[in-house]
């Protein structure tokens, strides 16, 4: 009996643990950013991978990129133009620049 209840604690904590990278990729899709980015790879604008690994060492990588989102950009990635997202408050932006971050 104490076996399975450490092993249902040790999972229920595990799912827990993520429960975050699930919110905020439900996040990115209900703000419609998984039509242009994927987590791993290219697609109109860059992966989320490649966004982590350019802004690594930047300490203020949150807040740029939350500027970003929205009120969009261009010139960082090449010649497309990420668009305006003004459906995306600060808070969420802010979110959603954090879990990019994190992507690894």
């Amino acid at each position: 009996m104490k076996k399975s209840l450490i092993t249902l604690a040790m999972g229920a904590s595990a799912l827990f643990s993520v429960a975050p990278a699930f919110a905020d990729l439900a996040l990115a899709t209900s703000k419609n950013c998984m039509a242009c980015h994927a987590v791993d790879k290219k697609l109109v604008g860059p992966s989320y991978k490649d966004v982590a690994g350019k802004y690594k060492a930047d300490k203020t990588a949150v807040d740029k990129l939350a500027t970003k989102i929205i009120k969009g950009g261009s010139g960082v990635w090449g010649a497309v133009p990420m668009p305006a997202n003004a459906q995306v408050n600060e808070t969420d932006a802010k979110k959603l620049a954090a879990w990019i971050l994190a992507t690894k």
